[in-house]
């Protein structure tokens, strides 16, 4: 298990370094001169210079790059020219709210997809299992930004059961981890039923029912346990696309995460703000998918050869 780790701890490393590569390569991609666009038009020539400056953006790319490494690997970002403090210390203000409103989605996203796919695959080519494979298709084919504006119009606007916006309560969290959750949900509920339909066909399975065991016990214990090793991995993949896609909903929502804090540095232009957000989100994904290929390992020891 330790030569498992260590190598995968090794593969992390070029992509790590490319990650933070590409986040640096984002401030010189940007058409024109950023500070000028952070300042606007009309500032002083003396005031972009001292800008400049104290971004460390006038000395050359090469020490540009290798001064950005040394501030990552110090933990500091630069300075946001919009709130006017340390990159970082904006960043871990709102990361928290992000990834509660992931893991909420995510715990959503199996509460439904877990028992829909056991379902599914226990009443194959059944009327259940034919609305259940229409729902998840239906829900592969919405996208958040328009189940999030009908859901607030029908629980918060018509119903009234939910708050429209905002936070500070598990009521202003349900919308949102559902809006999130529920294309996750379709693509796991079919993961669910391939991989139970697999299980269920195995010998092991034929002997345990010879036993007498019941069908629930058969089903829930033995087949389930096998069939979830490997939606860990697309749980896990998941869950960095769910980081991706809070964007959109945290904005919708006004939800105050990572998310929105990104579309809301896009527009004032603070781009070390941008820079930081993504460098987050990006890093954030690199371990999750590390934890992912931990715990697969665990449930699944043939992985470690």
């Amino acid at each position: 298990m330790l030569r498992y780790l260590a190598t995968r701890l090794l593969y992390m490393v070029p992509v790590l370094w490319l990650v933070v590569s590409v986040v640096f390569l984002l401030i010189h991609l940007v058409p024109g001169d950023p500070i000028q666009q952070m300042l606007g038009e009309n500032a002083a020539a003396t005031d972009i210079q001292a800008a400049r400056h104290a971004y460390g953006l006038d000395v050359p790319l090469p020490q540009q790059y290798v001064n950005y490494w040394k501030g990552v690997l110090r933990g500091d970002l630069g300075r946001s020219l919009r709130f006017d403090q340390p990159v970082r210390g904006v960043i871990l203000q709102r990361y928290p709210w992000t990834l509660q409103l992931t893991l909420a989605s995510m715990i959503v996203a199996l509460l439904i997809s877990i028992p829909a796919g056991v379902r599914s695959a226990r009443r194959r080519n059944r009327w259940d299992d034919r609305l259940l494979s229409f729902v998840s298709l239906w829900g592969l084919s919405f996208p958040n930004f328009a189940l999030g504006p009908i859901l607030i119009l029908f629980f918060a606007i018509r119903l009234g059961l939910l708050p429209v916006s905002g936070s500070g309560s598990l009521a202003h969290l349900v919308l949102p981890a559902i809006t999130m959750g529920g294309a996750l949900a379709a693509i796991l509920t079919r993961m669910v039923r391939t991989a139970m339909l697999e299980e269920l066909s195995q010998d092991y399975i034929r002997t345990a029912r010879a036993k007498g065991l019941s069908e629930n016990v058969v089903v829930y214990k033995h087949a389930l346990r096998n069939a979830l090793v490997p939606v860990l991995t697309v749980v896990g993949l998941q869950f960095g696309a769910l980081l991706a896609g809070a964007i959109v909903t945290e904005t919708i929502f006004s939800w105050p995460g990572i998310g929105r804090l990104t579309i809301s540095a896009i527009g004032s232009r603070d781009y070390y703000l941008v820079q930081g957000c993504i460098l987050m989100i990006g890093l954030t994904y690199v371990v999750v998918n590390f934890m992912t290929d931990f715990f697969y390992s665990l449930a699944n020891p043939r992985i470690r050869q």
